[in-house]
């Protein structure tokens, strides 16, 4: 007997999606790349990435952090959520 498995790609949730669109947004504003964020935050580029993709959920704290480096309050990236 054959087992088949069919493996669906999950869909990325809106507000992921969002907040990963206002963080790239703010970071082109403030003309920085992954890496220089990633620096900054002291969070890795892959994890920027991710976010950003909208692949990753980010606490409270990591969101913070962003936010700051970026110069923008935490609620300007999750106020459209």
């Amino acid at each position: 007997m054959a087992l088949l498995l069919v493996w669906g790609v999950p869909s990325i949730p809106k507000h992921r999606r969002a907040l990963g669109e206002a963080i790239r947004n703010s970071r082109k504003q403030a003309e920085l790349t992954q890496e220089m964020l990633a620096e900054k935050t002291g969070l890795s580029v892959v994890f920027i990435s991710l976010l950003e993709n909208g692949h990753r959920t980010v606490s409270v704290d990591a969101l913070l952090r962003i936010a700051k480096a970026l110069g923008v309050r935490g609620r300007d990236l999750i106020d459209k959520l």
